[in-house]
């Protein structure tokens, strides 16, 4: 047995306790979005100076925005907490990896950090499909730290989806 504490794990440790305390307010923002009916992913964005800046969760159904992913929401909440559209300092946790206009708009916002729970095999572009976050050929990369939380992260998306089968309605015979 090891004489380490939690907090002497390294930061790029997916079990750190910061990551594993942001990632729980993350999916607090995700069954937020759940009880909204919409698709479960939350995101905060921490601030290394000033704490939690930002706590969205996916607004599409209700905006009718097919751009107010959580990270989209959370991204412009935090740029104006810091009147700024840079985030150098910051951290952001998602309960899902970002999709490709997620990961632009990381990029984009200077975002040094992205943590997050569940891959996207159908959309991930941090790790999974694309590389957005960290391609040499754009201006800015951001460290990337996937697995934090992942089995609830993917578990509130799994029975999120199984239940809107199970509602789908049968298909009857016309009249």
């Amino acid at each position: 047995m090891s004489d380490l504490s939690p907090f002497d794990l390294p930061m790029t440790d997916p079990r750190h306790p910061f990551h594993v305390e942001h990632m729980e307010m993350a999916l607090d923002e995700a069954h937020a979005a759940e009880q909204e009916d919409e698709v479960p992913i939350g995101c905060v964005i921490v601030s290394l100076e000033r704490g939690v800046i930002a706590r969205a969760h996916n607004q599409r159904e209700m905006l009718k925005d097919p751009t107010a992913h959580a990270e989209m929401v959370a991204i412009t909440q935090a740029a104006a907490a810091l009147q700024s559209w840079r985030l150098e300092n910051c951290v952001l946790y998602v309960t899902l990896e970002p999709c490709p206009m997620c990961a632009g708009a990381i990029v984009l916002a200077r975002l040094p950090m992205v943590v997050y729970g569940a891959v996207d095999p159908k959309a991930g572009a941090c790790d999974t499909l694309y590389h957005i976050t960290n391609d040499p050929r754009l201006n800015h990369r951001a460290q990337v730290i996937g697995g934090v939380l992942a089995d609830q992260c993917a578990a509130i998306l799994s029975e999120f989806f199984a239940g809107k089968r199970k509602k789908k309605p049968t298909s009857s015979p016309e009249r």
